[in-house]
């Protein structure tokens, strides 16, 4: 079966990096897109970044733009969040997601509105705590 298993998280200071692992089993990698979620207490899960395994294309959202990377190695069906310059506000849980479905709607969703919407990822990890202290 499916699993999307999550590693990287932990505490750092402001200012600090940290990079996330998403390891991916149970179905075919390639040409699929992959996200990275993120929720803290009380907020309604948000998307941070998305990427295309077929094409590299990438989405991020404007809060971490310029800080966050998200990145692929096919060979090892991962997808990598590397976070820099971490602020105290991008303290959460973050989730990886893929979206297996046929084209990947949930590019086209970011593609007509802008931002991530969880609907079209069908799979998700079980999360990882980042915690970015002051």
């Amino acid at each position: 079966q499916v699993q999307l298993v999550e590693s990287g998280g932990g505490s750092v200071q402001a200012g600090g990096s940290l990079r996330l692992s998403c390891a991916a089993s149970g179905y075919t990698y390639s040409s699929n897109c992959m996200g990275w979620f993120r929720q803290a207490p009380g907020k309604e899960r948000e998307g941070v970044a998305a990427i295309y395994t077929g094409g590299g294309s990438t989405y991020y959202a404007d809060s971490v733009k310029g800080r966050f990377t998200i990145s692929q190695d096919n060979a090892k069906n991962t997808v990598y969040l590397q976070m820099n310059s971490l602020k105290p506000e991008d303290t959460a849980m973050y989730y990886c997601a893929a979206d297996l479905h046929w084209e990947c709607p949930s590019m086209t969703a970011i593609q007509a509105l802008g931002v991530m919407t969880l609907y079209e990822y069908n799979y998700w990890g079980q999360g990882t705590q980042v915690t970015v202290s002051s």
